[in-house]
């Protein structure tokens, strides 16, 4: 992976100093998110743009069907899928809210559900 020589000098700094991070008072926009993204690493809108919509098309690989099931963002956040089996209808169930009445519950399909993990990395920014 090449280095662009405007990010080689700033980049190398940026990382073996710790920086003062600010927190952020609102929700931003993508376009304020791709707009404060390209300002902090001096790549430009349209780059920040194509790596996030690769970061998409990676974490979509990795958890469709017949996929390995698990994407992870080093050190912020773990994506897992998790097959949960098909539901028989049943009938004649006690209903838990009105005692002594029967109900019926509908069959559910098979589904595949998402389960995302906060990483240790993230945990430790939500604790500062």
């Amino acid at each position: 992976m090449a280095t662009s020589s405007k990010c080689s000098k700033s980049c190398a700094s940026a990382s073996s100093k710790k920086q003062k991070i600010s927190a952020v008072s609102k929700s931003m926009t993508k376009n304020e998110l791709l707009s404060e993204i390209a300002a902090t690493t001096g790549l430009n809108k349209k780059q920040v743009s194509s790596v996030l919509d690769e970061l998409g098309i990676q974490i979509e690989r990795h958890v469709k069907k017949n996929a390995v099931g698990t994407f992870t963002l080093p050190g912020l956040l773990k994506i897992s899928t998790k097959k949960v089996a098909a539901r028989k209808a049943q009938k004649g169930v006690p209903n838990p809210f009105k005692p002594g009445e029967l109900m019926d519950i509908p069959a559910r399909p098979a589904t595949t559900r998402i389960k995302v993990t906060a990483l240790k990395k993230l945990k430790e920014m939500a604790q500062n």
